[in-house]
């Protein structure tokens, strides 16, 4: 790593009776890319508020190169005390420049005239990301930033960060996101950071690797009461290879899915056999809505069977919403027909998420107070079920307003999958959720035995949980794809065929040759040779960073590590040179 410009040594705060962390050592150079992880309640956020001198630490210390701009970008930025959204952007002594800020606004597709008290959770995360963005800071703090956005904003915002010449540590959910933009990963763990220089890509096979030596370690010491500790740790561990499991049975029934499916994705209602019929829960036929002059949905057919997991996905505004309604009977259509089954029962938990009193326990909202509950009419324990979802068997008393916002959604989802059903309406449910947690819930969909409709904009949790996604543009389409967000994505930007008559049976006649460019002798060697260099880099770089998943090297053979780490950022250097001549040279010879 280069030389650090911001700098925390022996970091430690104390939180109610205890320390939160302690001994702490965090180094951010100039163009890291740093991907935070950790559990709900391991104090990420409370991390990059000390990191960026929002809040004093209780021992450690600071140090940051003089001159250096550090912007926190909140979870859930407060707008209270400013009238318009653009009053709150361009508040304070070291506000951003007018025009900088109308411009990311105009691109992020956020209206600053409108009035702060009556913005949405969208809206305010847009504009906090523009004041954030439009500051120019060296270093940018992001608390779960693609929440609240559509997956056009999130991949405008990738494009941004991906182009930015300062550092930025980034706490998210959205595993693409983290996977396609960080080259570092800090994971805190149990009031401990570790770091590897390894982005978010390498980061569950770098924690098998820390468990599997803890695992050692706790045999040898013949620790009972460490494994006992430890049980959380070893649940996520063997979740995440039962969910390989899962991912291959979802192909399987992609596949199938992608059977009963004709061309263009369209509901091939015509196949359907008398087995299929048996299990149609939603039958739409012809289904149009729209509102004023502006068409919603247009002329869609739809069938969905039982145990269906089905993905809808599109802008902010798109009438994902409105399709939902549509599809559970809340709205009627304007012209065509939607029949329901009629053992429907549906459970809906949306991304409102209005939960319990906060003076209500964990054990009020799961067991009505007793010690037992009944989940799909199999009775458990609530000790047990709690942990099932992630919570420590000591929290049953805990009372809700003591718990943090990813809390609360991991509680309303256990409460919500205890009871029974065979419809469940997932309305953004990965926001406010660790990473640990999407796995938990991927799992939990896996085993659903009835049919899952989910609106998201996580296109990970997307390809990993669906069977079949209804990708709409906002012109009333809705395009069926058997598969998830990829296999949407992939339709999407597959070139139209032009539909027209068919030329008569003749030999075409033979197109013009094409003017080639003639590249110099240097040219076409560096376009021969690059593509096996680029590859040879792709190699060096995952030996390199294999290596440095080493959680003992940095202790060990620090000089080694540092080596490697240079070696790492070389390499990578050299591969973006070399992919930008490639591209140059393909697009000559293209021309």
């Amino acid at each position: 790593m280069a030389a650090p410009i911001l700098s925390y040594e022996n970091l430690g705060l104390v939180q109610g009776s205890g320390w939160l962390f302690r001994g702490l050592d965090i180094h951010v150079g100039a163009r890291d890319r740093l991907a935070l992880i950790g559990r709900n309640g391991a104090g990420k956020t409370t991390l990059l508020k000390l990191i960026a001198g929002a809040i004093d630490c209780d021992e450690g210390r600071r140090t940051i190169v003089p001159g250096t701009k550090v912007i926190l970008l909140e979870q859930d930025p407060s707008v209270a005390g400013h009238a318009t959204l653009r009053d709150f952007v361009m508040a304070g002594d070291d506000a951003p420049l007018a025009y900088e800020a109308d411009a990311i606004a105009d691109q992020l597709g956020i209206d600053l005239a409108r009035e702060a008290a009556s913005a949405s959770g969208g809206e305010r995360r847009r504009a906090a990301i523009v004041r954030a963005l439009a500051l120019n800071p060296d270093v940018l703090l992001l608390d779960e930033p693609t929440n609240h956005l559509d997956i056009a904003a999130i991949e405008w915002l990738e494009n941004w960060l991906a182009r930015y010449n300062g550092a930025f540590i980034a706490i998210s959910h959205d595993r693409t996101f983290l996977t396609r933009l960080t080259r570092q990963t800090l994971w805190l763990d149990r009031g401990a950071i570790r770091r590897a220089e390894i982005g978010f890509g390498g980061f569950e096979a770098w924690t098998e690797q820390v468990y599997a030596e803890e695992a050692r370690n706790a045999e040898r010491l013949d620790a009972k009461l460490k494994i006992e500790e430890h049980w959380l740790l070893r649940g996520v561990t063997g979740r995440r290879r039962r969910n390989q499991g899962r991912l291959a049975k979802l192909k399987e029934m992609r596949a199938e899915r992608a059977s009963m499916l004709g061309p263009q994705g369209a509901a091939n209602l015509a196949i359907a056999s008398d087995d299929a019929k048996t299990k149609v829960v939603i039958d739409a036929k012809g289904v149009s809505k729209a509102y004023g002059d502006r068409t919603i949905i247009r002329d869609l057919s739809l069938r969905v069977t039982r145990g269906d997991r089905i993905g809808i996905v599109g802008r902010n505004g798109a009438g994902k919403t409105t399709l939902i309604r549509l599809l559970t009977g809340e709205l009627a259509p304007d012209s065509g027909t939607v029949r329901l089954a009629k053992t429907l029962d549906g459970v809906v938990i949306d991304q409102q998420r209005k939960l319990m009193a906060p003076e209500k326990t964990i054990r009020d909202v799961l067991a009505d107070g007793g010690d037992w509950v009944e989940v799909l009419g199999v009775k458990k324990h609530v000790i047990g079920y709690l942990k099932e979802f992630l919570f420590d068997g000591g929290m049953v008393d805990a009372k809700i307003g003591t718990l943090s916002g990813g809390e609360r959604s991991r509680l309303l989802l256990a409460r919500e999958f205890a009871r029974p059903s065979n419809l469940l309406v997932l309305d953004e449910p990965t926001n406010d959720l660790d990473l640990e947690t999407l796995d938990l819930l991927q799992e939990v969909i896996g085993d659903y035995g009835g049919t899952v409709l989910i609106v998201s904009h996580d296109r990970d949790f997307l390809d990993r949980t669906v069977t079949m996604t209804l990708g709409l543009d906002g012109s009333g389409t809705v395009d069926v794809v058997a598969g998830g967000y990829a296999d949407w994505e992939a339709r999407r930007r597959a070139p139209v065929e032009k539909k027209g008559p068919r030329p008569a049976a003749a030999t075409p006649p033979a197109p013009p040759p094409a003017a080639r460019v003639k590249l110099s002798y240097k040219d076409q060697r560096d376009l021969d040779l690059l593509p096996g260099r680029i590859e040879a880099l792709d190699a060096a770089i995952a030996r390199d960073e294999a290596l440095l998943a080493d959680p003992g090297l940095y202790t060990r053979d620090f000089a080694r590590f540092e080596a490697l780490t240079k070696a790492v950022e070389t390499a990578r250097a050299e591969k973006d040179a070399a992919e930008l001549r490639w591209l140059e040279l393909a697009e000559m010879v293209e021309g």
